[in-house]
């Protein structure tokens, strides 16, 4: 690990040379940016303990800009003191003398050198982030464009409704080395994608989850991975890692008869059948695609609750023509793939296809 020490004795951790094994070294990571900035990305496994919340940062950037710097860092020193300190009696209170936290602000700064500083005043082994959260992103970013490429990889495609995602659960039970895209983007990745009880990350959080993700794997073994177009819902995955999958990756073939589909996605997407309104708000935006005509059809079917009519004319018309197109264009060893053939929609079946596709 590559470290030194800052002009105030404080002992840094340079942000280039992060990898996962370094960040374990350390007890705890502490971000002590802003809740709001935490929100939008924050290094992997970090927990939130800011030393100015959103309102005071604003309150002390308007007296920065609008009144003096000198102002500005008298009011934000007695504020990060008094959050400090109530961090140090609500939550640090009980760690043991060894304890070794890796503490990082935005460029490593004042916010994170004023928690380091008192932190190892008291007798712990605090580290400082050198260059913050700004160089752990530009090394995130830079990661992204050739960690990609030091893995095989092996392309679950298949229609909509084929079971794509139950076969990389299968894989991921037995064992396989699995890159869940669209669980890291919290979206199914189709107009109807979006989850019920989750909002999808920011795009920097959805690089950090990757990144993470990524680092994890061995270049040894093949890693699984659906395939995916350039968005997940409003997620966009690197290019990196899109060439890899697209022109070498090995595809795997789902195929299912067309009332199996139909069922599997009735299961896949119950809360729509739970609540047909918001199915028809979401086809509305397929207006501009079928014409505002076929669109007041499939709505009058989903207010009718007539699923299995509904679901076959979405995939023949809508979700097949988009599948095949996207594949031709993007995947170069598709018509080599090998083909599974679960026999149903249990997970046993796809247990049994994972295995199949574990042993080619």
């Amino acid at each position: 690990m590559i470290c030194t020490s800052n002009d105030r004795g404080h002992r840094t951790v340079a942000a280039e040379a992060l990898t996962l094994a370094q960040l374990a070294q350390f007890d705890d990571i502490i971000d002590v940016r802003s809740p709001s900035e935490f929100r939008e990305d924050h290094i992997p496994g970090a927990v939130n303990f800011p030393v100015l919340n959103d309102e005071e940062r604003a309150r002390v950037g308007t007296i920065y800009k609008q009144t003096s710097a000198f102002d500005a860092k008298k009011i934000g020193a007695a504020l990060v003191a008094r959050n400090i300190a109530d961090h140090v009696e609500q939550h640090f209170s009980d760690k043991p003398k060894n304890w070794r936290p890796l503490v990082y602000c935005w460029r490593g700064g004042s916010r994170s050198g004023a928690m380091t500083h008192i932190l190892n005043q008291i007798g712990w082994r605090a580290q400082q982030l050198k260059g913050g959260y700004k160089a752990y992103r530009t090394m995130v970013l830079a990661t992204l464009q050739t960690l990609p490429g030091r893995f095989r990889y092996r392309v679950i495609c298949g229609p909509t409704g084929s079971g794509k995602s139950r076969l990389l659960t299968a894989l991921d039970e037995l064992g396989a080395q699995v890159l869940d895209l669209e669980g890291l983007a919290a979206h199914r990745g189709s107009i109807l994608g979006s989850l019920p009880d989750a909002d999808q990350p920011p795009q920097k959080l959805f690089e950090s989850r990757l990144w993470e993700a990524l680092q994890k794997f061995d270049p040894d073994h093949p890693v699984y991975v659906e395939a995916e177009s350039k968005k997940i819902g409003n997620i966009r995955a690197p290019d990196a890692l899109l060439e890899e999958m697209w022109q070498h990756g090995q595809c795997v073939r789902v195929e299912m008869a067309q009332e199996q589909r139909i069922a599997l996605l009735k299961e896949e997407y119950v809360h729509f059948l739970e609540n047909p309104e918001a199915l028809c708000h979401k086809l509305d935006h397929l207006t501009g695609i079928h014409g505002k005509g076929l669109i007041q059809k499939w709505q009058a079917l989903s207010a009718g609750r007539a699923w299995d009519e509904l679901v076959g004319e979405l995939l023949a018309k809508h979700y097949d023509p988009a599948y095949n197109k996207s594949t031709a264009k993007h995947y170069t060893q598709f018509s080599e793939a090998l083909i599974l053939h679960p026999a149903d929609i249990s997970m046993e079946s796809f247990r049994e296809a994972a295995k199949k596709a574990m042993l080619e």
